[in-house]
């Protein structure tokens, strides 16, 4: 087959991630496999894929005639060799446990074809790390995803130092099919791009929670409402650059950045939580939000969806 061609995707992982990324193939009406060693998750993962093509439906990100005949034709396969044998993109999104990874990525190497693209949904490992015990690392990626996959584009495309250029290109086509926003990385790096941004923010907004500058709820407002909105229309760099205006970005891009330098100084620098912070931060958030986390959901995606249709317009 070619890259212009619907390939046949097989998803090794039926959790949260492996749910996102089949229901975005199904959706498109692509042809897909599902493969879960833990039968505890298979049990629950096709009502659980069948909800997000029917909610992709709903949002108007998918079609309901092709999604419903993409559905009916989900193999979930009894064994990897007839989850992935005919696959010609083969995507795992097994929890980030390395040696599992590198396990699960040898083994399917073992039974896929060999001009299949095998890429693995990994935030905390390069395709160094992962290739360790493969024949072919040419043929593998690392894809990196936010939550909702199906709903958010943004895919970081991550090439090892032998990956075939050929590969990248393939996956970065065929993830413009599917309607995602595929940035390549130019060299491998911990924690890809996006995880790194949202490990930054995300430390410095547990810290203001754990100071009692504001409760979990404010500081998500304040992101939400506050810079995030700049950064959606165009990224901080941009934002920074049009706020400029006619004092030139020179001069203000420099004055602002002696003003961050001030607070840089007394933001979070921890790398890890000591236990009664952790336990702390963790009640904040559950008092917060458990009691409805189904309609928040519902209320996110469809907020994410509203915001994306403004964005592409």
């Amino acid at each position: 087959m070619t890259r212009f061609e619907t390939p046949q995707v097989a998803v090794i992982g039926a959790g949260e991630i492996g749910r996102g990324w089949a229901a975005i193939c199904v959706a498109a009406g692509w042809p897909v496999t599902l493969y879960e060693p833990d039968a505890e998750v298979l049990n629950t993962a096709m009502d659980a894929i069948t909800d997000r093509v029917q909610a992709l439906v709903d949002l108007r990100r998918a079609d309901a005639t092709i999604a419903e005949e993409a559905l009916n034709k989900v193999i979930v396969g009894r064994s990897l060799l007839q989850a992935v044998g005919e696959a010609g993109w083969i995507i795992e999104c097994l929890p980030d446990d390395l040696p599992a990874k590198v396990k699960a990525l040898h083994l399917t190497e073992q039974v896929a074809r060999r001009a299949a693209v095998l890429t693995s949904s990994s935030s905390a490992f390069t395709p160094t790390d992962l290739a360790a015990r493969l024949e072919h690392p040419q043929q593998l990626l690392v894809l990196h995803s936010m939550l909702p996959v199906e709903l958010i584009p943004l895919v970081e495309v991550v090439p090892g130092p032998q990956t075939n250029p050929e590969a990248v290109e393939d996956i970065r086509f065929w993830l413009s099919m599917l309607g995602r926003a595929p940035i390549v990385l130019k060299k491998e790096i911990s924690g890809s791009v996006a995880a790194r941004f949202a490990a930054a923010l995300w430390r410095e907004c547990i810290q203001l929670v754990l100071d009692g500058v504001l409760d979990v709820e404010d500081v998500d407002r304040a992101v939400s409402l506050g810079p995030a909105l700049g950064w959606a229309a165009g990224g901080p760099h941009l934002e920074r650059h049009l706020a400029a205006g006619e004092w030139g970005a020179e001069m203000y891009l420099g004055q602002s950045l002696a003003n961050s330098e001030r607070v840089w100084n007394s933001l979070a620098g921890w790398s890890k939580l000591e236990p009664e912070a952790h336990q702390r931060f963790i009640k904040a958030v559950v008092r917060a939000y458990s009691d409805h986390t189904a309609e928040l959901r519902s209320a996110r995606d469809h907020r994410l969806v509203r915001m994306l249709e403004a964005l592409n317009g």
